[in-house]
């Protein structure tokens, strides 16, 4: 063989070897084959009702996790595996590997959708406030509670209340982060936070289930932009997301969307009335 021609597969081999690395489809078309060997996809959850559940019995249920059920069982997944996670560290497990998508109610945003790769709006909401009945500080948006040097607020640690609470200008040490629900709600009983936020519904959901008269809801959250969360895949799952995208649309096209989320509170028109591009460019 000629110097040349050795030099000319060489750098054919060399082009077909960068073209290789660049394209990591192949493991990316092939994650659904791995899940429905599987027999299942590992989703994050925060057991936040109505968005996510954990029954006494394990059973995982909620509009979210009932959506991806539904939609990985077209695609030939049986089954979803849920973990509880705290928001803060849901990407981080999904990009380690721990997770095959996220399915709690994490809302779109830009930083977000920089680091996942968000399916299609699933599940919309706004913000809200329990309080004490009869809102003794008239606490009706976050700047409010930063402007009351004594309103202390609790929230979940990394989730999109937290980070509104310190953009209004509430200091760290009045952000209280708060692990769960019922944590929030028996803070605000024994007064150690003056306000707890979450959406609309979850806030619903914990006040109702408290059955405390003691207890009101402020909502929406004045200025509290109102936000809608997708399923979240990790980058390099593309692939995957769009076939997720697929069987979602086919759901909301007949129907089956609106059967499934609408009974937990969430409107399927609002989920219907944006978009993924939209969402993440929002500010």
């Amino acid at each position: 063989m000629k110097l040349r021609d050795w030099m000319a597969m060489a750098a054919g081999a060399t082009a077909l070897m960068a073209v290789a690395a660049a394209t990591p489809a192949t493991a990316d078309e092939n994650k659904l084959d791995e899940l429905k060997e599987q027999g299942f996809a590992r989703i994050a959850i925060a057991n936040e009702p109505p968005f996510t559940a954990v029954g006494a019995d394990g059973k995982v249920s909620g509009a979210a996790p009932d959506v991806a059920r539904e939609v990985f069982k077209r695609l030939g997944v049986a089954d979803v595996v849920a973990s509880i996670s705290e928001y803060g560290a849901m990407i981080p497990g999904l990009q380690a590997g721990r997770h095959d998508a996220i399915t709690a109610g994490l809302f779109m945003k830009p930083e977000r959708c920089a680091a996942v790769a968000y399916s299609e709006p699933i599940l919309c909401d706004a913000e809200a406030f329990a309080l004490k009945k009869g809102n003794p500080l008239g606490l009706k948006s976050y700047k409010d509670i930063a402007d009351n040097p004594d309103a202390k607020i609790g929230a979940p640690g990394g989730g999109t209340e937290e980070k509104l609470a310190l953009e209004a200008g509430v200091p760290r040490d009045r952000v209280i982060v708060v692990p769960d629900g019922q944590s929030g709600m028996k803070m605000l009983q024994d007064g150690r936070i003056d306000v707890y936020s979450l959406p609309v519904l979850s806030i619903n959901d914990l006040v109702s289930k408290a059955n405390d008269p003691n207890i009101e809801v402020v909502a929406p959250v004045e200025g509290a932009p109102v936000y809608c969360d997708g399923a979240a895949f990790k980058k390099g799952d593309e692939a995957l997301r769009d076939a997720f995208d697929v069987e979602l649309a086919k759901l909301k096209e007949l129907g089956e969307f609106a059967k499934i989320i609408e009974p937990y509170g969430f409107s399927a028109k609002a989920a219907m009335s944006t978009t993924r591009e939209k969402l993440c460019a929002a500010k």
